[in-house]
């Protein structure tokens, strides 16, 4: 029982680890593609300035 208990909290070390981890900004680009801003960038100005995705198709 106590190797089970080890092997779990290892595992949940490990999740937690992973969890805390920020994407890199290949992953952001893409993620802000479907959300129909052409990079992370543009996306980030929509969020917290006047841009929108409106601007992306002109």
């Amino acid at each position: 029982m106590e190797k089970k208990h080890f092997a779990l909290r290892k595992l949940l070390e490990a999740v937690e680890k992973e969890l805390q981890k920020k994407p890199n900004r290949k992953t952001l680009d893409r993620l802000s593609l479907l959300a129909g801003f052409q990079d992370w960038e543009s996306f980030q100005d929509a969020l917290h300035g006047d841009a929108d995705a409106e601007t992306n198709f002109e």
